[in-house]
């Protein structure tokens, strides 16, 4: 393990013109001393972001709070490069002023940040060491209220649908699960159609830093199924924030196919 962290940690980490992590909603201090200090990461594409994933932040926090000896300093979505290469990928410019508007209009402690988004295709093992390094490098970690200073540990929040790739061969490198899981940590939440249970028991060599999270109520909505109302000319109103619903009709960023028929309305 250590030999493995010491690769990823050396990894050169080189950052876009003019970058700096956003911290504004960054607590600095930790409140309770007896606590571990941990920021939440959610990688993805944000292709549009949705409440679906704001709220993934909520129940985890909720868990967190009620479950657990971590107190929460902040959390952060880090949309992916173009370089993802991901089929009606808009742009990652437009993908981090979405999170942007989503996280300074419906959230008090979210943020977003570019870094991910605005170079080649990183990983996501790479992605949680940029945090580390900046958090606990650049702007020195966290302080107790009696001065002693404190490392934060980074954290993946992901859906299970997402957890549930790591156990496919070949998907994830073994380096980069042990490095993500077994260093980092996850939180992962429920998502309609992969069982948590049978998530966390194909990684059952990682499971002491794996936390599922059951929905309490059941949401399945999907930048896919965002994406697919926007070309079928549908409301998608209240699935998203108003101002990032604002920001996708201004630039046209989700094109419609042409009038919606009584089929479309129907799903088939």
């Amino acid at each position: 393990m250590a030999a493995q962290i010491f690769a990823h940690k050396t990894t050169a980490l080189t950052n876009p013109p003019n970058y700096a992590l956003t911290s504004h909603r960054l607590c600095r201090t930790l409140h309770t001393s007896t606590k571990q200090p941990i920021v939440l990461v959610a990688c993805g594409s944000f292709n549009p972001i949705t409440y679906h994933h704001l709220r993934m932040f909520e129940v985890a926090k909720d868990f967190i709070q009620q479950n657990t000896n971590f107190e929460i300093l902040g959390g952060y979505l880090s949309p992916v490069s173009d370089e993802y290469k991901k089929a009606g990928l808009v742009s990652a410019h437009h993908r981090v002023n979405m999170c942007a508007l989503a996280t300074e209009q419906e959230s008090s402690w979210l943020m977003v940040d570019s870094w991910e988004a605005l170079q080649n295709y990183q990983r996501t093992a790479i992605v949680l060491d940029h945090f580390d390094y900046e958090i606990n490098t650049v702007l020195g970690g966290v302080s107790t209220r009696d001065g002693e200073r404190r490392d934060v540990q980074i954290m993946l929040l992901a859906g299970s649908d997402l957890i549930g790739t790591m156990s496919e061969p070949g998907v994830w490198s073994d380096d980069d699960l042990d490095h993500i899981l077994g260093h980092h940590g996850t939180f992962v939440i429920e998502r309609t159609g992969a069982a948590l249970d049978q998530v966390v028991d194909s990684l059952v060599r990682w499971r002491n830093n794996i936390y599922p999270i059951a929905q309490q109520v059941q949401n399945d909505v999907s930048s896919t199924k965002v994406r697919l109302f926007f070309r079928r000319g549908l409301s998608v109103q209240y699935l998203l924030p108003a101002a990032v619903i604002d920001y996708i009709e201004q630039n046209n960023l989700y094109p419609d196919d042409g009038p919606c028929t009584e089929k479309d309305r129907q799903g088939k």
